[in-house]
């Protein structure tokens, strides 16, 4: 079955909405990407309207931005320590925005969207 983004089929009551057509193109969505720790992979998709999007798979390095000396260094990740999203993807290696990951030179929180972006992105925290 296709995956959608359209409006749910339950209101908030636990009602039901009764379909008044069938699902569109413009609203069908893909399973998650789960960017995982490991050597750099990127799967390259065309999506609506002949764009690409870059969904990141895998990656080993993160551009990681110091506060401090206002620069950015490209830094191996050596585990995911804290995850908002699910804290199940901590013990899987899944990075999500906004997750916590341990490198070379200390913490650092993810500011990009991996599965979107196909890059990872990331801000020193200590």
């Amino acid at each position: 079955m296709a995956i959608s983004q359209s409006r749910a089929r339950r209101k908030a009551t636990g009602g039901r909405y009764i379909d008044y057509r069938k699902k569109r193109q413009h609203e069908l969505g893909r399973e998650p990407s789960f960017t995982k720790l490991g050597k750099k992979r990127v799967l390259v998709l065309r999506v609506m309207g002949a764009n690409r999007k870059l969904r990141m798979l895998r990656a080993d390095t993160a551009n990681l931005y110091d506060p401090k000396s206002k620069s950015f260094r490209q830094i191996k990740i050596k585990t995911i320590t804290d995850n908002p999203a699910n804290r199940h993807f901590i013990r899987r290696n899944i990075m999500t925005k906004g997750s916590v990951i341990d490198t070379e030179l200390g913490k650092a929180r993810i500011t990009s969207r991996p599965g979107q972006d196909g890059i990872i992105n990331a801000v020193l925290i200590s």
